[in-house]
């Protein structure tokens, strides 16, 4: 007997490849709608993962920059301190007082006292050792890192949460590459079930496609 639709006395006979049609077609679709189903809680997996990424990141730069805060405090302080003391050595030069400017002198901070070796150096040409880029005030480099510390994990953040909305948006076409392989099994023409079972598969290939393009975060 050969393997084509015969017909007997009752009509038309169903043969194995008649029947095996609908069969591939069934296992094609099941195991398309298993595999998005995966897919889909990986995407939702990878969503939640970012997500608390981005929270850490949105917290660590708000640290960073309290931190940030602090130093410029200190830094503003230590020049405020360096400017009164450099103000009793204005006054005490124009007192022509030199034996207060030497006890003042003495009692310089470290910071300022390389701006003032430095200006003297330079012979005194400009305004004065505060606007020498030697003077750094203890906490002026270390608000400078925190700041561009919390820059980075505030950008960390946005980036982070950008990641997150990307997998979420995967989740949607995911779910209509479901939509469309669940119409296909309804009792419709076969034509149109294999262009619903066509058109969920073309979704599947692209939406697997972007998701070998997106980070992963375990």
């Amino acid at each position: 007997m050969s393997d084509t639709e015969s017909t007997g006395a009752d009509g038309p006979v169903t043969t194995a490849s008649s029947r095996r049609r609908p069969m591939v077609f069934d296992a094609l679709a099941v195991f398309l709608l298993s595999a998005i189903a995966v897919m889909t809680a990986w995407c939702g997996f990878q969503s939640s993962k970012w997500g608390g990424e981005m929270s850490i990141a949105f917290s660590q730069a708000s640290s960073a920059r309290v931190q940030a805060t602090e130093a410029s405090s200190e830094a503003r302080d230590a020049r405020s301190n360096d400017q009164a003391v450099w103000i009793q050595w204005v006054l005490a030069g124009a007192d022509g007082d030199l034996a207060l400017q030497e006890y003042i002198e003495a009692r310089f901070s470290p910071e300022f006292q390389v701006a003032f070796d430095a200006w003297n150096a330079d012979g005194r040409d400009e305004q004065g050792p505060f606007v020498m880029e030697e003077y750094v005030p203890p906490g002026t480099e270390e608000a400078a890192d925190l700041n561009a510390r919390a820059d980075q994990r505030f950008q960390d953040a946005l980036d982070n949460n950008q990641r997150g909305d990307n997998y979420s948006i995967l989740t949607v076409l995911f779910a209509l590459v479901l939509f469309l392989a669940a119409m296909s099994q309804r009792d419709l023409a076969r034509w149109v079930k294999w262009t619903l079972l066509g058109l969920a598969l073309a979704a599947a290939v692209v939406g697997l496609i972007v998701l070998a393009t997106f980070p992963i975060r375990i």
